[in-house]
């Protein structure tokens, strides 16, 4: 797959031009397939303001949690708040907007905006409070809310390998929102473990085309575990 060099050589030109009060989509389920060095990054760099579009908020002292400690999430829209204390805090104190939305919608919502897709109905939700002061429609005798899309100024991706051009490949589980997301940014950035020459990924098993990468960077990864449970042998 012929293309540009996507590669970029540090995080502070991965996420160059992000700035407050803008709107970022994160990769990832719980802390499996996070982005976390851009993560860190976007810590680093201190912008406020941010809408952040997540399944979760990681944990309060990993990924995405660790932006909420620091108080750059002004509004979070994700499917649950996991195991995140300072989440909950936020959340039920006032001070976070949160918008809290089907795991499937949400995922629908990420790959309707990066098809160009406006928005689409879903039976999941009507009545509820999900569904209120949405458009209601019925189609076949059942009752259907419209869900409107969602693209971002920035994407953030973790992936498994790619090459040059930004063609990507996930690692099992890890796929989760992540070429989901990797399609919904205005700016898409993707970090991975290995980065290889053109020709030496598979056609077939590539999940992400490099059409919708802006920026790649190689980093080394700490891959927690969110609740880790054993029995006794």
């Amino acid at each position: 797959m012929a293309g540009f060099d996507k590669r970029v050589d540090s995080y502070q030109a991965a996420l160059a031009g992000l700035t407050d009060n803008m709107t970022v989509i994160a990769g990832g389920f719980g802390l499996c397939g996070i982005p976390e060095n851009l993560i860190a990054q976007i810590r680093r760099l201190g912008v406020k303001g941010l809408t952040v579009v997540s399944n979760n908020c990681g944990v309060d002292e990993f990924g995405l949690g660790v932006l909420l400690k620091d108080r750059q999430i002004k509004k979070m829209i994700a499917s649950y708040v996991g195991e995140n204390a300072e989440f909950e805090r936020q959340l039920l104190s006032g001070e976070l907007e949160v918008e809290l939305t089907p795991q499937g919608t949400l995922a629908e919502k990420i790959r309707a905006g990066g098809a160009g897709i406006p928005a689409f109905f879903t039976a999941t939700g009507y009545g509820t409070p999900v569904g209120d002061n949405k458009e209601v429609r019925e189609f076949n005798g059942r009752k259907y809310i419209m869900e409107t899309s969602i693209t971002a100024d920035f994407a953030i991706v973790k992936g498994w390998k790619a090459d040059w051009y930004g063609n990507v490949v996930y690692r099992h589980t890890a796929q989760n929102f992540n070429p989901a997301a990797a399609t919904a940014g205005r700016i898409t950035v993707v970090e991975v473990e290995e980065i290889v020459e053109p020709g030496q990924l598979e056609p077939s098993q590539i999940h992400t085309p490099g059409i919708y990468v802006d920026r790649l960077i190689q980093g080394s990864f700490e891959k927690r575990i969110e609740k880790r449970t054993t029995r006794a042998a």
